[in-house]
């Protein structure tokens, strides 16, 4: 059994009563847990698996795949706050979906992990404002030794070129929002 402090970044249903969960943590990188009966409501695990919390897990890494088997969960942080506004989902959706674009599954991300958490911390308390979107992806594009330090303004041409891939599409309807709020 293996023990982490991760965030919650995604889940899927699976089954009539599980979930597949996504999970960001320093020491495991990006992983998924299998958290079987994790919707029925005598389950420990009812309620505990929402997005963007921070939790310490336990789980049973698979010996055949890449989907592990979560045994237990712990909010440390529930990020509550998050739910107060359209925009602090929306801008916590495009920080971990741009993550999940860079990073590889199963390897160790400490920097970019502390950086989601800030950032996380901060919508928790706060509407997104741009800063936060660019010194985000800056900071991240500079741990990825895609750009060099302290250089601004290129870092998302520079994950797009770099990754061959598109920036997610939340970053549009963020910016969007944010210019009406």
């Amino acid at each position: 059994m293996e023990k982490t402090e991760a965030i919650l970044i995604g889940r899927t249903r699976y089954a009539e009563s599980s979930l597949i969960v996504q999970w960001c943590s320093p020491e495991v990188g990006l992983f998924k847990t299998i958290a079987k009966g994790s919707l029925r409501p005598k389950s420990p695990l009812y309620g505990v698996l929402d997005l963007f919390v921070s939790a310490e897990l336990r789980f049973v890494r698979s010996k055949s795949s890449d989907l592990h088997t979560l045994a237990e969960a712990r909010w440390t942080n529930p990020r509550l706050g998050l739910r107060e506004s359209y925009g602090r989902v929306l801008a916590a959706t495009y920080l971990v979906k741009l993550i999940t674009l860079v990073a590889e599954t199963g390897s160790p991300i400490p920097e970019i992990h502390d950086l989601l958490v800030k950032a996380l911390d901060y919508l928790a308390a706060k509407d997104p404002v741009p800063a936060l979107i660019i010194r985000f992806e800056q900071r991240l594009a500079e741990m990825l030794g895609i750009i060099p330090e302290g250089e601004t303004g290129m870092a998302a041409a520079a994950i797009e070129d770099s990754f061959h891939r598109k920036l997610p599409v939340q970053r549009r309807q963020l910016a969007d929002w944010m210019a009406k709020h």
